[in-house]
């Protein structure tokens, strides 16, 4: 897994208070002097959370991104909103095209199912109304039972998405690559050790990984 999530429109980002992200980060630096290094040598966290639609749309463009290159799936949510008359696709959006105007506009049949399994469970109880109420593993739960979402989705979801501060995606093979480099592991780490690894990072374990991600661009990495 790589460390990409669809952040949508510039202007639909919102930057985390910054004295809550400089609080998380000193206490990192308490906690760990290896991520004191890199926090010293990345810069201020600058972790930005997704604002724009709502969750169903974001979990949308989570599935139409997975597995092909950032500009391709760009362009297949641009027709996507483009067949919702120009806005984010709703879940009424994607009841009402059809599977052939859904592949027309750049879609596999696999991801037609997994956005049919989305609208269907959408309109008939997934809680996306009151998800950024549940705790972390409740959210987990609810968005792995739909078809297409696994857990590091969910994780990403609850980070770019929610603004969840103590998420550590142990699958995620940035946080991996970024924990072997930094603690100068032989092979990339297991999740049991990264686990352990992390738990003095608690509660704010989202703004390490997200020190990790910036480690392997250099300083300042953005």
């Amino acid at each position: 897994m790589a460390s990409e999530w669809p952040a949508g429109r510039e202007e639909a980002t919102l930057d985390l208070d910054p004295k809550l992200l400089r609080r998380a980060a000193a206490h990192l630096r308490r906690r760990d002097p290896v991520l004191a290094r890199i926090i010293a040598e990345v810069g201020p966290c600058r972790l930005r959370v997704e604002r724009g639609g709502g969750p169903f749309s974001a979990l949308v463009e989570s599935i139409v991104y997975q597995q092909i290159t950032g500009r391709a799936a760009a362009t297949i949510h641009g027709r996507l909103c483009a067949l919702a008359g120009g806005r984010r696709p709703r879940p009424e959006d994607i009841a009402r095209a059809s599977d052939a105007a859904l592949r027309k506009a750049g879609l596999s049949r696999q991801k037609i199912g997994y956005l049919r399994d989305l609208t269907s469970r959408a309109r008939e109880g997934l809680p996306l109304g009151r998800i950024s109420r549940l705790p972390d593993e409740a959210v987990i739960e609810a968005l792995t039972a739909v078809k297409g979402i696994g857990r590091w989705t969910a994780e990403m979801f609850l980070i770019f998405r929610l603004g969840r501060l103590d998420v550590l995606p142990v699958d995620d093979y940035g946080i991996r690559k970024a924990m072997q480099k930094a603690y100068r592991k032989r092979a990339l780490p297991k999740a049991d050790w990264m686990r352990r690894q992390a738990e003095p990072w608690a509660p704010y374990r989202t703004v390490a990984s997200w020190y990790l991600w910036r480690s392997l661009d250099g300083p300042g990495g953005d």
